[in-house]
């Protein structure tokens, strides 16, 4: 009897950790996944969410057979840890519920679905208490298709940011370190120096982050976080960028288009920016938008065109390193779509990836084997250049059970000082 309850536990055991790895891990989308946008807008597309306020995710399946597609909700801690709640205890309502809404394209080359999953509906009526969610989707097969994550903020604290070039004179013209500090008029911390969790995320790229930054001092319950290096970050450059929202007429940095079997737009030849001068042109810090000139409906009328890169090699790319086209277009994921390849006969790095029309950063970012990724090798690191930094403050009371998500501030680098 005794070796029966143990095999009986073992199972559960190896059931519930297997359950756990597919919930907690984020896999990259498959490549019929495309355009998935949650409700913000494209200036400011990282996810955070007032409490209370609708949440909706959007998505394609170019596959177009409309699919049967689940949703589940997690919540996390602050560094993505799952945390010690259950699910009634974070969601009002229930989840593993299939995605309703959805559409066909029309009037368009390549056949697609397009899914729209609102929060509150009639199964989930919204988030409990603030903090890290993701959320997966799962096919049929109950096998997870994509994760995104996204942040529920109760606005209890103030987060003042500043952006400061770098102290160190090794690194003056090619980082930026942000100081800030954290206040509450309606909190006040306890020993925050294990308490208050702090992130950092440079524009809307969450791997990069800087996770769990101590205070310096405090005065009063204001903490105060000065530091050089513990929060500074490469500045980069200015995001590539290109903009296909009418084949009929010329487009930004797009060189010609030709019509197969769908539309293929080859881009002007890119050229490394290592060691050149910082050239100011607007971006949007990595998004994109979905946009036409003529469709009265771009989320079931815009055309999804093959589009080509093409990047100049006068570097030396080192052997255990490859190259990938990065933005938010696919949440920064490395993909084999967006990893270039080289052409002997063309003496070019190339990669083709299926895109939705419209308006899109992009930048080419190295990465090594051992997952170290730098983007500053194709691109140089420029301290002028404009990003956006945003600080996220969360709190755990004395006992608590989660990271609260009290408190939000962000600053850009375009008046940065010394």
């Amino acid at each position: 009897m005794k070796s029966f309850l143990i095999s009986i536990f073992t199972v559960l055991a190896i059931t519930f950790y297997s359950e756990a790895q597919t919930l907690d891990e984020l896999v990259n989308d498959p490549d019929y996944i495309k355009s998935v946008t949650f409700n913000k807008d494209p200036e400011n597309m990282l996810p955070v969410f007032k409490m209370g306020e609708p949440v909706a995710i959007e998505f394609d399946d170019v596959i177009g057979d409309e699919a049967d597609y689940y949703y589940q909700f997690e919540h996390y801690d602050y560094d993505w840890k799952p945390s010690r709640l259950f699910k009634n205890e974070f969601l009002d309502g229930i989840d593993d519920m299939r995605i309703f809404d959805y559409r066909n394209s029309f009037t368009t080359l390549q056949s697609f679905s397009h899914y729209t999953l609102s929060i509150p509906n009639q199964f989930t009526r919204g988030f409990k208490v603030s903090g890290n969610y993701m959320i997966h989707i799962y096919n049929d097969n109950r096998e997870l298709v994509f994760s995104r994550k996204f942040l529920v903020i109760e606005e209890k604290a103030q987060v003042g940011v500043a952006i400061r070039r770098a102290r160190d004179i090794k690194f003056i013209n090619t980082q930026q370190r942000v100081q800030f500090n954290i206040d509450s008029q309606e909190i006040l911390f306890l020993n925050p120096a294990e308490n208050l969790k702090t992130v950092i995320i440079q524009n809307a790229d969450l791997y990069s982050a800087i996770y769990d930054v101590k205070p310096q001092f405090n005065l009063g319950n204001k903490q105060e976080y000065r530091y050089d290096k513990e929060t500074s970050f490469w500045a980069g450059n200015e995001y590539l960028n290109f903009e296909n929202r009418d084949f009929r007429s010329p487009n930004q940095n797009i060189d010609y288009v030709r019509k197969r079997d769908l539309y293929e737009a080859h881009l002007f030849v890119d050229k490394p920016r290592f060691g050149e001068e910082y050239t100011f042109f607007p971006d949007i810090n990595g998004n994109f938008l979905v946009t036409t000139l003529t469709n009265e409906d771009n989320a079931v009328q815009a055309e999804y065109v093959n589009i080509h890169f093409s990047l100049l090699p006068t570097f030396n790319l080192p052997p255990d390193a490859s190259i990938y086209v990065m933005g938010n277009y696919n949440a920064f994921q490395l993909q084999p779509e967006n990893k270039l390849v080289f052409n002997k006969k063309r003496g070019m790095y190339e990669a083709t990836i299926l895109l939705k029309q419209g308006f899109y950063n992009y930048r080419y970012t190295v990465v090594y084997n051992n997952g170290e990724q730098d983007p500053g090798f194709i691109s140089g690191n420029l301290w002028q250049t404009e990003n956006i930094y945003t600080v996220l403050a969360y709190y755990k009371e004395p006992g608590g059970r989660y990271d609260r998500l009290i408190g939000i501030g962000a600053a850009g680098s375009a008046n940065i000082s010394n």
